[in-house]
Parts: structure tokens; sequence; C-alpha cells
């Protein structure tokens, strides 16, 4: 049997070659991976730390849930941070596939497409994460698996301009594969979780600095793991796309020419 296949004759998913192609992508793209995610994280810290304090953005502080009206200012700014999170992966969907080409990396090209994707993203991301949240109450496996399922929400989004369709669009593309993109998720998230610590913990040791430094001390880490995310997330939906429907990365690409 072809290596390439799964044991009931399915292609394989590849889930080294996918992680190995994220890492390629993303250090040999680091400067504007870096800049795509960082620009996004650095208005949501603007504006949810203006809600909630920067302190607690970081990660040093606790928000305040005495009131309904911290409460309240709490949710609003997860929300903008989803929204800003979703513009970040938005960007990073077509900056993936450029490299993924070989082609020019053109950052003005992808504002427009990400703007008109991020709300729906946004929205839907929200809902998906609910619904993780809620399988996850009784273990942890369901909880990982319903995110297996809406994973290709963004690109989906971006690329098919499904709007509120990218939960079906999603479900129906990893519908056979959640497992193994799953074990994508995994490996690329213990990076990410990496990333996270360290952005976390050099905003606890910068704090005194001043909140400009203490800013720049998050951001960085952060904005690494979130285009590290954003690549492989891109990847995957590539080669779904292939397996399934035989569409091939440059007519995926060809969207935005």
């Amino acid at each position: 049997m072809s290596s390439t296949a799964d044991i009931d004759g399915r292609m394989s998913l590849g889930v080294g070659a996918i992680v190995g192609e994220s890492f390629s992508i993303f250090f040999k793209h680091l400067v504007p991976v870096t800049l795509m995610a960082l620009v996004p994280s650095l208005l949501s810290l603007l504006a949810s730390g203006a809600m909630i304090g920067v302190d607690v953005v970081f990660g040093t502080a606790l928000p305040d849930f005495s009131t309904s009206f911290g409460v309240g200012l709490w949710v609003m700014a997860l929300v903008l941070q989803i929204a800003f999170y979703s513009l970040t992966a938005a960007l990073l969907v077509q900056l993936a596939y450029d490299a993924k080409l070989g082609r020019t990396i053109q950052l003005g090209r992808y504002v427009a497409p990400a703007i008109r994707a991020a709300v729906p993203i946004a929205i839907l991301s929200l809902i998906a994460g609910v619904m993780v949240a809620v399988a996850s109450i009784a273990l942890i496996i369901p909880g990982l698996y319903v995110y297996a399922v809406f994973s290709v929400i963004t690109p989906a989004v971006v690329i098919e301009r499904v709007g509120f369709g990218g939960l079906g669009r999603s479900a129906d593309l990893t519908k056979d594969y959640r497992w193994p993109i799953l074990g994508v998720l995994i490996l690329i998230g213990i990076c990410i979780g990496i990333f996270n610590y360290i952005a976390a913990f050099a905003a606890g040791l910068t704090v005194e600095s001043g909140q400009l430094v203490a800013a720049l001390a998050y951001l960085i880490p952060s904005a690494l793991g979130a285009g590290l995310s954003g690549v492989s997330v891109a990847l995957i939906y590539a080669r779904l796309r292939e397996i399934k429907e035989g569409v091939s990365v440059d007519q995926i690409a060809s969207v935005f020419d």
C-alpha cells in the first residue's frame, strides 16, 4: 500500500509534512509573519487594555468580576481580542499561500480581503469556541475533537468567501481527517503555548520598566505564536482541498489575483 494512504485507502493528511512546512514558512518569512500578527495584536492590546487594564491582558493581574460592569467589560475585551485575532488569521492565510508558492510577499494586498472576512471569522470563532468549551466540560478529548472540526473556518471564509457558512464548510472539509488534524494542532499548539508562556513571563518581568516596554515584551512572543498558528491552519486547509477536491495551492491563491 502506498505510504500516502491510510489503512482504509484514503489519502493521508501528512501531519509531519504540514508541521515541517509550517515551521519552514514561519522561519523563512519571520519578519513579515511577525509584522502581520504584531500590528493587530498591538491594536487589540490598546483597545482591550483600555477596558480592563493592560496588566489583565498581560496575565499579570486578575480581571474584576466583582460587579456586572466589570464582567461586561471583560466580555467586551474578549470579543475585541477575538476580532483582532481573526484579522491576524485572515492576513496570514494569504501570506502562507504566497510563501508556499514562492511568490513575493505583498503585505498591502492582504488587508482588504482580511478586513472583509474579519467579522464573520470573529463571530464564527466565538461560536466554535463556545462549542469547544461545552464539549470540554465532559472531557478534554471531546473538546479537542470539536476544535479540529472547526479548525479551518478562517481559510474557508477568506478563500471561498462563504461568510457565516464557515462552520459547515469547515465541518465538511475536516470530516474523516479530524484526528490527524488534531495531531498537527497539538504539535503546533505546544510551540504556541511556549511562546505565550514567554510572553506572559516577559511582561511580568518588565512591567516595572513601564507599560511600553512590557507591551513589547508581551506582544512579540505572542505575535510569533499567532503567526505560526495562522500558517499551519492555512496549510491544513490547502491539504484538505487537495485531497478532497483536487484543488492545488496555486488555484487557491488565485482568488487574490
